[in-house]
């Protein structure tokens, strides 16, 4: 019912572009003299292009973890004082962003510094598609200032790590009778009359992960069934947890080192104001309006940039 909702919703604002678009492309040939009319008509188109965009961002979000609940991790690089401090600030960034956004942020661990900033911090995002938004925030973000710090103002360069990772729910093992091959035979060895002559043995397979359990030590075939059941149930319960494991094992690779070179975005403050993602081009001059949480058009821009990226490699 979800998946039907959003698909719904997704149909509906397709067509209300469409519509949209279609009557604005008329009234701008009826009112091209009109100054007034066409002020009207460019906002209107503008508002169609944000809710182009916002669509375009809602398809691309189609992994199975984008809709989990995030994990954030932010922990500061070599530099003492000053990468503590630029911890906080990021830290300060996306709370604001969720706060904003709608999102629910619960802070599970903050260790502060002695002097400023904070050791490390983990916060725990919930809310519509958390991970799937923020999951390219991962990656050293860097920061040039003058340091408030340094007694001379010198300019100083700050490293800060920011790690997510989708919410690992506990493995509930579910199995659909439809995927279930179910094959009796006879059983062999020793056993009773019954055991040998009678087909009271029971292989069955579990079609999507290919594991297959039998069982036939017991006398009737609904005994064997039911022992094979249970064997079965533990054994895709293990799979799951294995995969999981291999989920984020491979999460954890992502991280990089906290230094120059391994840098997605940079937040220039001194000798110029500029924010730019290294990855997708997007920039900002307003540093302060970032720095306060206004982060949506990085986060667009990088779902974007994976979207294409993801495509290239998989055409």
């Amino acid at each position: 019912m979800a998946e039907l909702a959003r698909a719904n919703q997704i149909l509906d604002t397709v067509e209300r572009l469409e519509r949209d678009v279609g009557e604005a492309d008329e009234l701008m040939e009826m009112f091209a003299d009109d100054p007034q009319a066409q002020k009207e008509l460019a906002g209107t188109l503008d508002r169609a292009e944000k809710d182009l965009r916002e669509l375009e961002v809602s398809l691309v979000l189609s992994d199975p973890n984008d809709a989990k609940t995030a994990i954030m991790t932010i922990h500061p690089g070599a530099g003492g004082v000053e990468s503590c401090d630029w911890a906080e600030m990021l830290l300060r960034m996306y709370m604001r962003y969720f706060e904003r956004a709608g999102y629910k942020a619960n802070v599970l661990d903050l260790q502060p510094d002695d002097v400023a900033g904070i050791k490390d911090v983990t916060i725990e995002v919930s809310g519509e598609y958390a991970y799937g938004m923020l999951k390219g925030e991962s990656g050293i973000h860097r920061l040039v200032r003058i340091s408030p710090f340094d007694s001379a103002k010198r300019r100083h360069t700050s490293f800060t790590s920011v790690f997510v990772m989708p919410e690992m729910e506990e493995v509930e093992v579910t199995i659909n009778l439809d995927n279930l091959r179910i094959d009796t035979f006879r059983a062999s060895g020793h056993g009773g009359q019954n055991v040998n002559k009678l087909s009271t043995a029971v292989r069955i397979t579990h079609i999507p992960t290919g594991i297959v359990v039998q069982c036939q030590n017991e006398r009737s075939q609904h005994q064997n069934k039911e022992n094979a059941m249970k064997i079965l149930r533990a054994r895709v319960y293990a799979h799951e947890e294995e995969k999981q494991a291999r989920e984020r094992e491979k999460l954890e690779e992502a991280k990089t080192e906290i230094a120059w070179g391994h840098q997605i975005r940079s937040y220039v403050l001194f000798p110029y104001q500029m924010i730019k993602d290294h990855r997708t081009g997007h920039s900002e001059h307003n540093t302060d309006a970032v720095l306060d949480g206004e982060i949506e058009d990085f986060l667009t821009a990088t779902l974007l940039w994976q979207a294409r990226t993801r495509n290239t490699r998989n055409p």
